[in-house]
């Protein structure tokens, strides 16, 4: 009678949190695939998940701060792991970050990833007035970190923006560092604060209700990243779950500032859930 009663009430707080749920926003890496040699591998169940959300009529959009591909190629590397997805149903912070150039008259300085210039194929990059930092992998060299600094030092009113805040990810072979630790040491240095275009920003998230046609209210992130996934998307008023995959370290579940409204082994557990409990 005990297992019981814990089942129903377990039944009646995932319907509780779940009503009303109209469409995904799902993080990629840690929660899709762990990238990693080859391009990484896709989590177990995670491409059958997308499937069957596709096939339930809920709308969905994949946000990711990926910024060491051009969405194109990002896209071609899920489509090879099994995923149906397409660039029209992602996003991301680059075309955010180069419509806020081209509104601003910047030119920037590009810290970012050699896959990920193409997204910035029109910009001016000559005679730089602000930097663009991305997670770059192996060209945050001193070298390069350097040369943003001297191009933000030189500047009268010094304009940093950053493609996401992540402190790390993870691949196959463990933890990375994220573009977040790299933006604090240019803060630091320049004693400026750094725009976030990308999560945990709250213009992010918008961006992505926007494109679904949905209200805060309708609609669920499923995220690895306690932080800029789900603190971001609650400050927006948008619920969002955890997954224990990716970056997810048990800590988490005690975070100080940030509590997910639910906590799931995987994607494939949390689209189980929803398509259970969403619509009752």
């Amino acid at each position: 009678m005990r297992a019981m009663a814990a089942a129903a009430a377990t039944a009646a707080a995932w319907a509780q949190r779940l009503a009303g749920v109209r469409g995904l926003l799902l993080d990629v890496s840690g929660v899709l695939y762990d990238g990693g040699d080859g391009g990484g591998t896709a989590i177990p169940g995670s491409v059958e998940a997308v499937a069957r959300i596709k096939q339930s009529g809920l709308k969905l959009r994949f946000c990711t701060n990926e910024s060491q591909k051009s969405r194109d190629k990002f896209v071609g590397l899920l489509q090879r792991l099994g995923f149906d997805i397409s660039v029209n149903e992602i996003t991301s912070p680059a075309p955010a970050a180069c419509q806020i150039l081209k509104e601003r008259g910047l030119r920037p300085y590009l810290l970012v990833h050699d896959d990920v210039l193409p997204e910035f194929n029109e910009m001016d990059t000559s005679n730089p007035n602000c930097v663009v930092i991305a997670d770059s992998g192996d060209s945050f060299s001193y070298q390069n970190v350097n040369k943003a600094f001297r191009v933000l030092v030189s500047l009268e009113n010094p304009v940093l923006i950053s493609l996401g805040e992540g402190r790390y990810y993870k691949e196959s072979d463990g933890l990375m560092l994220d573009v977040g630790p790299y933006v604090k040491a240019l803060e630091y240095a320049c004693d400026i604060r750094a725009e976030v275009v990308g999560k945990p920003a709250p213009e992010f998230f918008q961006a992505a209700l926007r494109e679904m046609g949905l209200e805060a209210h309708e609609t669920i992130m499923i995220g690895d990243d306690i932080v800029s996934d789900v603190g971001g998307a609650q400050r927006c008023g948008i619920r969002a779950l955890q997954v224990r995959t990716g970056k997810f370290r048990p800590c988490d579940e005690h975070h100080p500032e940030v509590k997910a409204d639910g906590y799931v082994n995987d994607l494939a557990e949390a689209v189980d859930l929803i398509l259970q409990y969403a619509n009752k």
